[in-house]
């Protein structure tokens, strides 16, 4: 179903992740004992910033560019979220659901956890660790779905959150010259790498249809034996002649993934309205 304008109104928050980088020690990271806390248990949608958790940040952008039900993909132990969104801070523009991933197997096995909420709809998927732009969420949701954006490597550096070496980690786009998708690149070697010239960058930022959730059942393992949301994409792609379409966005992204992430991006975010 979709929302008023005929437009997809469920986004699916990928927040069950471990936190291995973050809940890695790093003496040069100055953060307040809550912060260290959330940090150590590898809560990274929960670290408090100065409005409330990270998450919150991130629930306003998806209300922000239109979203109004989110299904947020946790681990078995998410009491603190329940209770924050449940009984602390009620949303009044979102309507939260909770899908339980037993056990942390990839962003494919995230997907199929939020099955149900996705029903037969197109959905947002997104990381629940990655603050993106509003703007950038609500052009995406008038893309024909599928879709998903591909971030400039400039757009991603701009203002120097995310460290130019940490862009060599992410997955690159090889998209033909009609804006569609060919494939997705995890991880490139250097060679790969300059191949694809100044390739779009995958933040793991999504518009899928519920087509999906089949191909996420249909994945095989990755090499780190977990079923990754890249791979099942590239399944129709390479199987069906699905076409997946490329948003370009020269913008920046906040990604909260060490505890040397935290003080930039609480600075980033300071003058940012939440409104759940």
């Amino acid at each position: 179903m979709s929302g008023r304008e005929g437009l997809p109104r469920k986004a699916v928050i990928l927040a069950r992740g471990l936190g291995t980088r973050m809940r890695a020690r790093d003496e040069t990271a100055a953060l307040a004992p809550e912060q260290a806390a959330a940090a150590d248990r590898g809560a990274k949608a929960m670290i408090p910033l100065g409005g409330g958790p990270f998450l919150d940040y991130v629930l306003s952008a998806v209300a922000d560019a239109g979203f109004t039900e989110v299904c947020l993909v946790v681990a078995p132990e998410h009491e603190a979220m329940q209770q924050r969104y449940t009984r602390e801070v009620v949303p009044r523009r979102l309507h939260l659901t909770f899908a339980v991933q037993r056990e942390p197997r990839g962003t494919a096995d995230a997907v199929l956890a939020a099955a149900a909420f996705v029903g037969e709809d197109a959905f947002l998927v997104l990381n629940g660790d990655n603050y993106y732009p509003p703007a950038v969420l609500a052009a995406l949701r008038e893309t024909p779905a599928p879709a998903m954006v591909g971030f400039s490597r400039a757009g991603l550096v701009r203002d120097g959150q995310i460290p130019p070496e940490r862009i060599a980690r992410y997955a690159l786009l090889d998209v033909n010259p009609d804006g569609l998708l060919r494939r997705i690149v995890e991880k490139p070697d250097e060679e790969t790498a300059r191949a694809l010239g100044d390739a779009p960058v995958s933040m793991n930022c999504w518009l899928l249809t519920p087509a999906i959730v089949d191909a996420c059942r249909r994945v095989a393992p990755s090499p780190r034996g977990e079923l990754e949301l890249p791979s099942a994409e590239q399944l129709p792609i390479d199987t069906m002649g699905v076409h997946v379409h490329v948003l370009p966005a020269d913008a920046s992204v906040l990604d909260l993934s060490h505890r040397a992430d935290v003080a930039t991006v609480a600075a980033r975010l300071e003058d940012v309205r939440v409104a759940l």
